[in-house]
């Protein structure tokens, strides 16, 4: 048995395949070995496994991970051999999965735009050129978690339409107290700020304002830095892309990029990938 999982930050969906075949999908939490520690993705991968698998069975294991960087690699083998002890297991960064999944063995250019954001060219086999997201933190423009930030700032400050901010107490109801103790004090301020990225999806100026200003500013430094870039097509996988993929085109032209694939996540084109 060969198991194949893309991990954000947020969740991680995994693929079962026996020969060539896809047997079983499911979906776990998501594992970015900067936020989650390696026991705490044993605990948790262990208790959220289908009875239909035998961790015992599997004989290979595709991990594309978030966070799955040369530094936190070893994190990730050691916490996956933890779980499928017969396993000979693999870990790549998302990237590599979008790449794969996207665009097979054709070069080109791939980002990604789910919790959090990353992009790359790609040569048809490996990562050639990759300007760092930097994390939530730092960076990760244009993703859901970057998304999510801005909407709880205008919240907090005053700064959104009286309309939209009374539709957003009215979902919500939570507090600056709360608010704060998710962002400064639990862990995972990252996923917590994503979840507020749904809101976005509400049809008025302010979400269709902050989407276009948020994707702005990730062309402008995760995509407009590399040399040539508008030589390429533009290519996407991730939640965030999917759902606002108009606007994604939009800003894309105005970057004078012409949009080819938009995917809600790599995972079909992973399993064609390891099934030639």
């Amino acid at each position: 048995m060969i198991l194949i999982a893309d991990s954000g930050s947020t969740k991680t969906t995994w693929s079962l395949l026996s020969g060539q075949e896809e047997i079983l999908k499911f979906q776990t939490e998501g594992y970015n070995p900067y936020y989650v520690t390696g026991e705490y993705i044993i605990e948790s991968l262990s208790s959220s496994l289908p009875e239909r698998i035998d961790p015992a069975g599997i004989r290979q294991l595709f991990f594309y991970g978030a966070g799955c960087e040369e530094d936190r690699i070893a994190i990730m083998n050691r916490s996956l051999a933890g779980v499928f002890p017969n396993a000979e297991v693999f870990v790549f960064m998302d990237l590599l999965a979008a790449a794969r999944g996207l665009l097979g063995d054709q070069p080109g250019f791939v980002s990604i735009l789910g919790t959090g954001s990353n992009t790359c060219i790609y040569d048809g086999e490996k990562i050639v050129h990759h300007i760092d997201s930097l994390g939530f933190i730092l960076g990760d423009e244009g993703s859901a978690s970057s998304l999510g930030r801005k909407v709880l700032q205008d919240y907090l400050r005053g700064t959104m339409p009286a309309a939209v901010a009374q539709r957003f107490n009215n979902s919500y109801g939570i507090s600056r107290e709360e608010i704060f103790n998710n962002v400064y004090t639990k862990p995972l301020a990252n996923r917590y700020c994503a979840g507020f990225c749904k809101f976005l999806q509400l049809d008025c100026d302010y979400s269709r304002n902050t989407i276009r200003a948020g994707f702005r500013q990730f062309f402008g430094n995760l995509v407009a830095l590399y040399p040539d870039y508008a030589s390429y097509s533009f290519n996407c996988s991730g939640t965030v892309g999917f759902v606002f993929s108009e606007l994604l085109e939009e800003v894309a032209a105005e970057f004078g990029m012409k949009t080819n694939k938009v995917l809600t996540g790599p995972i079909e084109g992973l399993v064609a990938y390891h099934s030639q």
